[in-house]
């Protein structure tokens, strides 16, 4: 789809946002900054109920409301205020891809109630993060602007007619919009509601009040197109079977198939990348979030939280206004109790205190195998995983750290860093040959893991090995001592707490290595055929 075949779309589903905000549930809009978003983020502005602005980090209260602190001090009575999650609002959250799960639970809660519309503006640039699927599964339309140049760009017209007629879906449209959900792969089942409220709604647009295919089309390709799983290939229709009738209750009935005229518009909507990446995307928020280890609570510094009771201990910093907040209710009983003209009373348990998350770097120690074993079957390939999730650790500003096992020792080629060529340089110099000593390379990772704990990183181990452990730990060349010494390495890493996971590059899986795994309590991937970039794709799935 073209630049301008885009553009004309969105105008299209502007249109229909503002006729319908409520039945459509509001609208994501994908789009990096630039003119064309801008054009669009301002035609929001001409909505019949223009967008209220928020921000991922907005505090709660200001959501749903709460008490007027300066009202009810002045006044003496709790006075309340409205929040910003009003009926009939609709609500715009920029950077809607660094969403939390606690702000979308409330969203989500409001747009389940119908009280207004959301527009999630998603900004993300690389397509390795998008909303949480709570919100986009509750949101009817969808753009993405990435193809629009400004040359595309034109007038977005925001009028609607001042009589709208009454617009009738017929039964086997709905069917229709129904199977092919289904056949998409689509499980939820709002967006079917979402594209029958699109064809409608256009078709008033157009004061008609027949719903025609082209309208059905449209609802389509705004509905369905990027929630796609799995995009049926085309049907050769020289071999496909005449259909057949079945008797059921004395009417014959049409077998239920989906509409390849719908099928054909999803196909078209979006490009075959943009979809891959929204599923990358909706992959990498199902798991752990990438860049970031261990979280913490503290007093001091980091991402606020809701404030807490507490006491003045002189470590933990009072919460002035939550703590007013909380002893405004009272302020009438206390004076009249108190008898004097003091006008405001704090008690102890008023007090609230300040807290925050801190959220510590992430060290991933990539454990590599360069015995003779592993050279001969996959070190190249290994090679190639460990550099490129190495950039992806950079990408993230992650910390890499680099060991390398052979002959009978364990190096540490490369401590923690975020100089991506010095890790690179230490990677293609790693040599291959000599017997395995798996349990020298794990116990170096358990010493390199615990330095780095005590640096205030979180560590996560990736050991990428054949298996075919034949060095022990003293050295000697005992196949079954080197077993023993591995396992007993592994659970001490899980005694440590250290996450990780192992990969079986090996050519056929090692039963070895899964039992080396349940000791590590680590997930174990057995990669026999996968290249570089299969490997490293395991890699980042499990660890995130």
């Amino acid at each position: 789809m073209s630049g301008t075949e885009t553009w004309n779309r969105a105008a299209l589903a502007l249109r229909l946002l503002a006729a319908d905000p409520s039945g459509l549930g509001g609208l994501w809009l994908r789009a990096r900054p630039g003119p064309a978003r801008d054009a669009v983020v301002a035609a929001l502005d001409r909505l019949p109920v223009p967008p209220r602005r928020i921000h991922p980090a907005i505090a709660s209260d200001a959501l749903s409301g709460g008490m007027d602190l300066a009202a009810t001090l002045s006044a003496g009575t709790p006075v309340l205020r409205d929040g910003l999650l009003a009926p009939g609002a609709t609500i715009l959250l920029t950077s809607a891809e660094r969403c939390g799960s606690g702000l979308a639970a409330t969203l989500g809660q409001w747009l389940d109630r119908g009280a207004g519309s959301l527009i999630l503006l998603d900004e993300a640039a690389d397509g390795d993060e998008c909303p949480p699927p709570a919100l986009t599964d509750r949101i009817g339309l969808f753009l993405s602007l990435d193809d629009v140049a400004l040359r595309d760009t034109g007038p977005l017209d925001m009028h609607l007619p001042a009589s709208l007629p009454t617009v009738t879906l017929a039964s086997e449209q709905r069917d229709a919009l129904a199977v092919t959900a289904a056949s998409l792969g689509i499980a939820s089942l709002r967006p079917p509601g979402f594209a029958a409220a699109a064809a409608r709604t256009a078709a008033t647009l157009d004061g008609r009040s027949q719903v025609q295919d082209a309208d059905l089309r449209l609802a389509c390709e705004l509905t369905f197109a990027h929630r796609a799983q799995a995009t049926p290939a085309p049907e050769d229709d020289t071999s496909a079977p005449p259909e057949e009738s079945h008797e059921q209750d004395g009417e014959t009935q049409r077998p239920e198939i989906p509409d390849d005229m719908l099928l054909d518009a999803v196909r078209a909507a979006l490009p075959p990348d943009l979809l891959s990446r929204l599923a990358e995307a909706r992959t990498r928020r199902a798991g752990t979030a990438g860049g970031s280890g261990a979280a913490h609570r503290g007093n001091r510094r980091g991402r606020p939280l809701p404030p807490r009771p507490g006491t003045l201990d002189g470590r933990a910093r009072i919460d002035l206004v939550a703590t007013l907040r909380a002893a405004a209710p009272w302020q009438p009983m206390r004076r009249a109790a108190d008898r004097t003209d003091r006008r405001l009373h704090i008690r102890s348990a008023d007090i609230r205190v300040k807290q925050y998350e801190e959220t510590s770097d992430r060290v991933l120690i990539f454990c590599v195998d360069a015995s003779g074993s592993a050279a001969m079957a996959r070190l190249a390939e290994a090679k190639g995983a460990v550099e490129i999730l190495l950039s992806e650790a950079y990408a993230r500003r992650d910390h890499v750290a680099l060991i390398g096992f052979r002959g009978n020792r364990a190096d540490v080629l490369l401590p923690p860093t975020r100089s991506l060529v010095q890790a690179k340089r230490h990677l293609a110099g790693l040599p291959g040959g000599g017997g395995t000593p798996l349990a020298a390379g794990l116990q170096a990772g358990c010493e390199l893991a615990r330095t780095s704990r005590g640096r205030g990183l979180t560590p996560s181990l990736a050991l990428l090995t054949d298996g075919r452990a034949n060095i022990a730990l003293d050295g000697s060349a005992n196949r079954g001592t080197a077993e023993a010494d591995a396992g007993r390495m592994a659970r001490l890493l899980r005694t440590e707490g250290i996450a990780g996971l192992v990969i079986d590059t090996g050519r056929r899986p090692a039963r070895s290595l899964e039992e080396l795994a349940r000791a590590f309590d680590a997930p174990y991937l057995a990669l026999p055929r996968a290249d570089a970039r299969g490997l490293s794709g395991a890699v980042s799935a499990v660890l995130g």
